[in-house]
């Protein structure tokens, strides 16, 4: 192979070629290859025979560290980063100290808060680069040491501010506050202030900070954040009122504008910020991806949270509107020399109104000057050119006054009352800056950067030789650059800075003037100091990071910084009480400033004693680097890859200047001139063992790596030998794993060679092998062939014979068969001959009966008729003779006498007729009284008629003569009567056309009943589809309900441990203060309750002390939980009636429609009596309708009065009135019977056995029924008689229209339903995420409050849960729980009442035989001594103690677990405080039993507080705790846990107390107990996972780590325990037998196992995101390797299936990602289908950080990358990268029945436990 160098690129900085051919010294060319195949020659300078730098090996591209590189030169780092963030999409990288952070221009996600947790804690070296290990760098050496700082520089756009935030934000992460007042949310809080105020849109940045800063950040002796200070540095005050292109002013003004439609911003009078010069100058007020009024509401809120009311907000927002209208002020030019403002000019008024000061005034000042002379004042007016200027040094002035103000402000709103310990500095300051023109600011900048350059220069040559002194290497002097001269040349006396103040209190002093004394003072003096040839007013210093030439204009003006002494005045003169605090120092002397004010200070009324802005910038940076120089520096240079703010895109020879200027190359300089590369024996033994035989190993590692560098390295300059490591010079290590490499190499061809030979002999074998087998199966095969011949012949014949007896039998066969089927046939055919004979003869007599029968009806038919007919004629003939008779009588007096007398009679009868009818109509319903009044009334009118007709008709005798004209007038009526008829002939025609036509409408009645049929059934269909949808989201929201259930478990769990850590602090300082009172007051000697609680444990003459104060303490924490649960409780009881209410109403709704439907019913019923009725008026009406038709005939043809008569007239007039009133019922009649068609569709619909609740849409079933209703009346005609017909059509589109509104609203139900349980998923997510917005804001809350607020908001939520619970219950399942509640009541008050009876009994009993011995009288003593024995009495299994002997109970039993619990029975504990609760429920004290459990809860919780942290003691009391419960809940009498009880157990079942709330405690404890144990368990296994999950190589040598540069991982002391995965399996197996030991349940011990491979998973899987070095192939194998044994130890134990191993898959599947290919299209489907358990950023994360160990690996391609990231696009996933190493998963206590008697139970003596009775 041939060497591989760097050429130097104009475009590229740098390419990589390879050496075509060797070089031998004296060659003049070097031939070479470039990547893309071009052959060059490079020639070699002959002077200095300087070589292109060398290339190193491919394996040591892309480390974290660039000292870990063999050749450390400037192509080296630049490819080494360029590497690292195109390819692999990562920002920082070491070089030695210094921290190199790229600006990636997009949002990537490695700031979480998980991301902190991660690197908190850890060694520099252990994790990756990141800006939070420098920040947890620093935050470790300032407790061990000192006061540190972080130095933050870069150039615009680099990123230094987001960087200064985030390490500002790990510290206020990790160490928080020691107060409540959330210090360090208001350290971060200044950063939006600060950066609206100071931060602009420039060219190159969108968030370009215009200023310097310096924050130091206090804390106390704890190390909490306490407060905080801020300085600033060099405001850019000229972009306040200019702005270059494509740039905009401060954040601050544009935010108002943004914000201007608010009301409270009304009254500044702004709008867009096009409309203001100070903001439209850059042409671009907006930035793409930032709403600026979102940004001010988060300005506002930070401004809030320092302590800016409200008020001071408006007034700050006030200056800022007035300094807008302030640059909108037009200045007109009056002459040459002068200048004036209009008097109306609008935006002059409006800074004059927000500003309180004159109009007059200001805009005379803005236009004219004051100058004074030793005798004279005089006011010269300026020109427009300086009246602008002036105006601007306003508005940059007062604006530099306002920064200054709200830099005061917020540092003391950061300022603490408490003693500040240390701090850690954060400078955020500009980087070395060079632009096409540079002026003061420019020059300033690169003058503060030179001090840090020579700062870091220093630093870095002191840790190289403190780390060379302590590894007593021999120290050589090394030369690096030192910048001395060039700072000399700039604030030395008669420096620059010097000459410019001197040329600044020069009356006539220009910069022209100034640039002349600086050429004649530097020009030929100074090697750093250069004039520009082709200007005079310019000049050039060469900087330690390149020559920048400097433009004189401007230099005077700016560092005199003046502004109009008289507009000052102006504005002192105000009535606005900022603007007069803003300017109040004016009068301060200028000797009263300080270093830490701010750098802009306005001009003094004495010039002579003003400070320039160049020298107040030199004495604060003097100030500064004292700061630094007392602090332990740490360093992090920020990086700008390129000018397009393109994501993830580098240009090298940008990258390569900002590297020359922030001190990396130097940095790599003084490195490379030493020993760069540094190894510990341990690291190079395992890497470089395979250089090494066997013989050459020793035991001294040491020695035994002297020998292989010996052998090796002959040169012994190249290397050095210290305490514990190795240093190697530049070069070393990449001939070293060239070395390594070509032994590999040989060892593969080695082992190549062996394994070909092993394939080709084994290759050999299976063909030997091959052969014989197909000898012998053709062998085989041939005889067997020869068989089968035989048998195929034998086989043959029988075939034969067989064949032939079967066609001979088959023959047989059909013959028999074809003559018994004619048979069949033949008399069949006979039988139904003689069938048909029979039939035929029956059809005949049929015919001829059926014949006969009708020719007689038709003879009768005919008689009938003919006689009919002549009955007909007969009576024709008679009616013609009476009719002549009549017409001879009608011409005398006589006959119309008898007429008369006729009618009277028909009169009578009619009247009769009337009252019978009144009399019916009584008995009607109430709707047709009505009707038998006003026939009432008419029968009256008809009798006073009569009685006017028979006046008339006494006239009429008198007046005979009017006969003839009522025979004319009968003959007028017999007319009329033939034109009735000719219309009635007509009507009968235009029925029957009306009959077709309702045959038309009928048949399209039936085609729209069949569509409407077709539409039911489509609706009946989409509704069953609705119902199956309705279903399938029912499951959903019930899968989501359990989800959320656990959710809410484990929710509940960690508000439960957040509430035991808070009691417990709360516990501490509480100790704290009262430890406080006694040391302060030690005269007054005052102990705390607690305190005291804590002593008496060790000392036995406490323990009523402590009897008491447990009693005292019952009453504390227990309390609130008994409150929570009663609450609980009651809230159930709520929910219960509740449910029970809304069971009752659905009763009452269900009965309310039975009685509907009854009711409907006696309607129907009621309503056929009343269409019966109707039926009989209606046709008495039209009786009673042709009675007077005859009337007024029979009057008409009388020989009465004619029609013009009076008497005729009324009668005519009443006869009308009746007709319209018979009109108006026949109308009624019509709409009844309408009503009776729909109650007869309804009573059809109950008949076919539909309702409407099994058919929502009876449309079609009423339509059918209403056509048949049609269709089986005998008559249209009739039925249609005066448009009922249409009525009846009319009603039924109205039901039909009815019908399909009701089926829209059935669907809109259907809907809302879905709509509700949408809302109702969506309720539960929202308060999901409530209660994490909850926790998160209760945590910063102070402790009451916070104690308050989770009670009062667990309360709420119960409350809450309860009322939804009870709204979405089913009623049916309520019905059926309710009456199960009621059984389960009434079963535990009878086995109550029971136990309760038995006692009384035995009571009695007991009373009865003391009686009866009191009674029996004493007997004379006997002679002989009579032995008594005791019986002995049945032991119950309780325990009887004294009040008050708890506290010596609880003593007693509260046992270590080592020595002698450990031989006593599992559980001893829990069973001896249960059966002395036996016993104080036995009897009846409700108080023993309330302290004796509160005493309880409150030992084990003082048990677990005082040893939490050692797990056999938490395991004991879990164990135990749990026990309890579950003995609780066994003799709880509940049939749920008393039904694998024996009857002896049943028997000790609690009888008098009901202890649920209790066991909800206790069931709360055991969570307590187990969430510490996880604690415990995470603390012994997190200092053993990742070195024995990941850095531990059980295969050394081959598998050895890469080199690592200075930031390598911190080894272990000689004397700490090195861990591997064997120690984390004893421990495992440690903790198991722990929780074995204790008869810990087995559901319990799976949870555990769970929870601790969880912990295992995590931890590693977040180290090997996290560390770059991890992430290889080898390292895979590892990981698989040790999760092998993980599973093999569960398998040992017994637990396969308890879920553990479920835990580990995303640790597997990383491993695996590392280990398989990773190239082809194919390989990233499988990969993705493998990696199911890992999210999308891991595996991109994994991917990203692979790296080569050895050569033959090869590194991931973007594109492959790419092609992930695309396939696992759709994933819906959670969007952190590291795992919740903190996460304890929610436990269940499943409940485990004892089959243990209580009275089998026994005490030992060394419990000391005497005092207790067995009962």
């Amino acid at each position: 192979y041939y060497a591989r160098v760097w050429l130097p690129d104009a475009v590229e900085a740098w390419k990589p070629a390879e050496l075509t051919k060797d070089y031998t010294p004296g060659d003049r060319a070097l031939c070479l290859q470039l990547e893309d195949g071009t052959n060059l020659e490079h020639k070699i300078d002959p002077q200095t025979n300087s070589l292109p730098p060398l290339r190193n090996p491919d394996i040591l591209v892309g480390e974290n560290d660039l000292t870990a590189l063999s050749y450390l030169h400037e192509p080296a780092v630049l490819h080494n980063l360029k590497v690292r963030f195109v390819e692999s999409k990562i920002i920082y990288t070491y070089c030695g100290i210094v921290l190199v952070a790229i600006n990636p221009y997009e949002s990537i996600p490695i700031y979480d808060h998980d991301i902190i947790n991660a690197y908190s804690g850890q060694n520099m070296g252990d994790m990756d680069p990141h800006i939070f290990a420098v920040a947890e760098e620093a935050y470790k050496q300032m407790a061990r040491s000192r006061n540190q700082s972080i130095i933050v520089s870069g150039e615009s756009g680099a990123g230094k501010t987001v960087s200064a935030k985030y390490a500002m934000r790990y510290f206020a992460t990790v160490s928080g506050s020691s107060s409540e007042a959330n210090v360090e949310e208001r350290v971060l809080a200044s950063s939006p202030i600060m950066e609206a105020i100071g931060n602009a849109k420039t060219t190159r940045n969108d968030n370009s900070s215009r200023f310097g800063k310096y924050i130091e950040i206090g804390f106390d002796k704890n190390y909490h954040i306490i407060g905080a200070n801020m300085r600033t540095y060099l405001l850019e005050k000229s972009r306040v009122v200019f702005q270059a292109t494509e740039e905009r002013n401060y954040h601050i003004f544009y935010q108002l504008c943004a914000s201007s439609h608010l009301p409270e911003f009304k009254p500044l009078q702004l709008g867009n910020a096009d409309d203001f010069h100070c903001t439209n100058q850059g042409g671009s007020p907006v930035i793409e991806g930032v709403d600026d009024a979102k940004e001010m509401c988060s300005t506002r809120k930070a401004f809030s949270l320092l302590g800016i009311n409200e008020t001071y907000q408006m007034d700050l927002f006030q200056i800022l509107a007035a300094l807008l209208h302030l640059g909108n002020v037009e200045v007109e030019e009056r002459s040459a020399d002068s200048s004036t403002i209009l008097p109306d000019n609008t935006h002059l008024t409006v800074f004059c109104e927000l500003m309180g000061v004159a109009y007059q005034d200001m805009s005379h000042w803005l236009c004219h000057r004051k100058l004074k002379t030793a005798t004279e004042t005089y006011v010269k007016p300026l020109s427009k050119v300086h009246a602008i200027n002036a105006r601007d040094a306003l508005a940059k002035h007062i604006y530099a006054k306002l920064f200054s103000w709200i830099v005061d402000h917020i540092n003391e709103a950061l300022r603490s009352a408490v003693k500040q310990h240390s701090f850690i500095g954060v400078l955020d300051i500009y980087g070395f800056e060079t632009f096409h023109i540079n002026s003061f600011e420019q020059f300033c900048i690169n003058y503060a950067n030179e001090k840090l350059q020579q700062q870091f220069n220093m630093h870095v040559f002191k840790l190289e030789q403190e780390e060379y002194m302590k590894e007593d290497i021999p120290w050589t002097l090394i030369d690096f650059y030192d910048n001395h001269p060039c700072i000399n040349l700039i604030e030395a006396k008669m420096g620059v800075l010097d000459l410019l103040d001197e040329e600044c209190k020069m009356p006539k002093g220009s910069d022209d003037t100034w640039a002349q004394k600086l050429y004649n003072t530097f020009l030929k003096k100074s090697d750093l100091f250069d004039k520009p040839r082709m200007s005079n007013k310019a000049f050039i210093i060469l900087h330690f990071a390149d020559k920048v030439e400097y433009q004189c204009e401007g230099f005077l003006e700016k560092n005199k910084d003046t502004v109009n002494e008289e507009q000052i005045t102006v504005l002192k003169l105000s009535k606005f009480d900022l603007l007069l605090e803003l300017f109040s120092d004016e009068e301060k002397p200028a000797g009263s400033l300080t270093s830490r004010s701010k750098m802009t200070r306005p001009v003094q009324a004495q010039r002579d004693h003003k400070k320039t802005v160049g020298t107040q910038f030199r004495n604060s940076l003097h100030l500064l680097m004292e700061t630094l120089n007392g602090t332990t520096p740490h360093y992090v240079r920020c990086i700008k890859p390129n000018d397009l703010k393109s994501p993830f895109m580098m240009d090298p020879m940008r990258a390569v200047q900002q590297l020359r200027a922030c001190g990396v190359l130097e940095t790599i300089r003084i490195s490379a001139a030493g020993f760069p590369s540094r190894w510990t024996y341990q690291e190079f033994f395992n890497r470089y063992r395979v250089l090494m035989k066997l013989k050459d190993i020793l035991s001294d590692r040491k020695q035994t790596c002297r020998n292989v560098l010996e052998k090796w390295v002959q040169d012994q300059d190249k290397y050095q030998f210290g305490k514990s490591k190795i240093f190697f010079r530049a070069g070393q290590v990449a001939y070293l794993e060239k070395l390594r490499s070509d032994k590999l190499k040989k060892a593969c061809v080695r082992i190549q060679k062996t394994i070909r030979c092993w394939l080709t002999r084994k290759r050999y074998l299976r063909m030997r092998q091959a052969a014989i087998t197909i000898q012998k199966n053709t062998r085989g095969y041939q005889a067997r062939c020869l068989v089968a011949f035989l048998r195929r012949t034998r086989a043959a014949v029988i075939i034969q014979r067989n064949q032939r007896m079967l066609v001979a039998r088959r023959r047989y066969q059909q013959q028999r068969s074809a003559s018994i089927t004619m048979q069949r046939l033949l008399r069949a055919y006979q039988a139904r001959q003689t069938y048909r004979k029979l039939l035929y003869e029956h059809k005949v007599l049929t015919i001829q009966r059926w014949v006969r029968g009708w020719l007689a009806r038709r003879r009768c038919r005919r008689s009938l008729r003919a006689v009919v007919y002549l009955q007909s004629c007969v009576r024709r003939m008679a009616a013609r003779r009476e009719l002549r008779k009549l017409r001879v009588e009608a011409r005398s007096v006589e006959h119309f006498k008898k007429l008369n007398v006729g009618m009277e009679n028909k009169i009578m009868q009619l009247q009769r007729k009337v009252d019978e009818q009144h009399k019916e109509n009584r008995e009607l319903s109430e709707r047709l009284r009505t009707v038998e009044r006003s026939r009432a009334a008419e029968s009256e009118r008809l009798g006073g008629e009569v009685e006017r007709l028979r006046v008339a008709e006494e006239e009429s005798r008198v007046k005979a003569d009017g006969v003839p004209s009522l025979l004319e007038q009968l003959s007028f009526l017999r007319q009329e009567l033939e034109t009735t008829r000719e219309e009635k002939e007509a009507i009968r025609e235009e029925a029957r056309t009306y009959r077709v036509d309702t045959e038309k409408v009928v048949s399209e009645l039936n085609e729209n009943n069949r569509s409407l049929i077709t539409e039911k059934d489509d609706m009946n269909q989409l509704i069953q589809e609705q119902r199956q949808q309705i279903s399938k989201a029912q499951a959903k929201v019930g899968m989501q309900l359990e989800s959320d259930i656990r959710e809410e478990r484990d929710h509940y769990q960690s508000l439960l441990s957040e509430y035991t850590r808070l009691k417990e602090r709360h516990a501490d300082l509480k100790e704290e203060m009262t430890i406080s009172v006694i040391t302060n007051k030690p005269g007054r000697r005052r102990t705390d309750s607690n305190h005291s609680s804590n002593e008496s444990e060790g000392t036995p003459s406490s323990e009523s002390a402590e009897g008491r104060n447990s009693s005292v303490k019952t009453h504390s924490s227990t309390r609130i939980l008994l409150k929570l649960q009663r609450r609980v409780t009651e809230l159930e009881q709520d929910k219960q009636t509740l449910q029970r209410h809304l069971d009752k109403r659905e009763e009452a709704q269900q009965d309310q429609v039975k009685n509907a439907e009854k009711q409907r019913t006696a309607g129907r019923a009621e309503l056929d009596l009343e269409a019966l009725k109707r039926q009989e008026l209606e046709s008495e009406n039209k009786r009673l309708k042709t009675n007077l038709a005859e009337l007024r005939q029979s009057l008409t043809s009388t020989s009465s009065p004619g029609p013009g008569s009076a008497p005729y007239n009324v009668l005519l007039e009443q006869l009308n009135s009746s007709n319209e009133e018979l009109e108006v019922r026949k109308e009624e009649v019509l709409l009844l019977r309408s009503h009776m068609v729909r109650q007869e569709v309804l009573k059809h619909n109950k008949v076919g056995g539909s309702s409407p609740k099994r058919y929502p849409n009876s449309l079609c079933t009423e339509s059918l029924i209403l056509t048949s209703v049609i269709l089986s009346t005998p008559d249209y005609h009739k039925l249609n008689e005066d448009g009922e017909l249409w009525l009846a059509y009319d009603g039924l589109k109205e039901t039909n229209s009815l019908l399909v509104s009701q089926l829209q609203v059935q669907d809109r139900r259907h809907e809302e339903e879905l709509e509700e349980l949408r809302e109702e998923v969506l309720r539960v997510r929202e308060e999901n995420r409530q209660q994490q917005q909850f926790l998160s804001q209760s945590l910063l809350l102070p402790q009451e409050a916070r104690i308050e607020a989770s009670l009062h908001h667990e309360i709420t939520r119960l409350t809450s849960d309860n009322l939804v619970g009870t709204s979405q219950g089913c009623y049916s399942t309520s019905i059926l729980q309710d009456l199960m509640e009621q059984q389960e009541k009434q079963d535990k008050m009878i086995r109550k009442l029971k136990k309760q009876l038995k006692v009384y009994v035995k009571r009695v009993e007991e009373y009865e035989a003391g009686g009866q011995m009191e009674r029996v009288a004493p007997g004379p003593e006997p002679r002989s001594p009579v032995g008594i024995t005791r019986k002995e009495r049945d032991f119950q299994g309780m325990l009887e103690y004294r009040r008050g002997d708890e506290s010596k109970l609880l003593k007693s039993l509260v046992l270590k677990p080592r020595g002698v619990a450990v031989n006593f029975l599992p559980g001893l504990p829990a069973y001896i405080l249960f059966m002395c609760l036996r016993h104080a429920d036995y009897s009846n004290d409700d108080q023993r039993v309330s302290v004796l459990l509160n005493s309880t809860i409150n030992s084990i919780k003082g048990v677990i507080k005082r040893r939490g942290d050692d797990f056999e003691t938490v395991s004991f009391w879990l164990a135990n705790t749990c026990r309890f419960l579950h003995c609780l809940k066994q003799y709880s009498g509940e049939e749920a846990f008393v039904k694998n009880n024996t009857p002896r157990q049943n028997e000790h079942c609690l009888c008098n107390f009901d202890l649920s709330e209790y066991r909800q405690v206790l069931s709360d404890l055991a969570i307590q107990n187990y969430q510490q144990l996880v604690r415990c368990m995470e603390e012994a296994l997190q200092p053993m996972i990742v070195p024995g999950m990941l850095e531990h190589e059980n295969f050394q040598g081959v598998l050895g780590s890469k080199p690592t540069g200075l930031r390598k991982r911190t080894s272990s002391c000689p004397g700490e325990a090195v861990y591997t995965v064997d120690s984390i399996l004893q421990q495992l197996s440690l903790f198991h037998a722990t929780l074995i030991q204790h008869d810990v349940d087995p559901e319990l011990i799976k949870q555990v196992c769970v929870q601790q491979f969880y912990i295992i998973c995590s931890v590693t899987l977040n180290n090997l995101l996290l560390r770059k070095d991890m992430c290889s192939w080898s390292k895979g194998l590892q990981i698989r390797y040790n999760v092998w044994q993980l599973e093999e130890w569960l398998e040992e134990k017994g637990l396969p299936d308890c879920g553990a191993k479920e835990m580990l898959e995303p640790l597997i599947q990383a491993a695996q990602l590392l280990q398989v290919k990773k190239k082809t299209d194919e390989d990233a489907q499988a990969l993705c289908t493998m990696c199911s358990a890992l999210t999308t950023l891991q595996i991109v994360k994994v991917l990203t950080l692979y790296t080569p160990v050895i050569e033959f690996e090869e590194r991931v391609s973007i594109s492959f990358i790419r092609t992930i990231q695309a396939l696992l696009k759709g994933r819906v996933e959670s969007p952190l990268l590291l795992m919740d190493t903190k996460k304890i998963f929610s436990v269940t206590f499943p409940f485990t029945h004892s089959p243990l008697a209580l009275e089998t139970i026994q005490i030992p003596s060394s419990l000391n436990l005497g005092f207790l009775t067995r009962v």
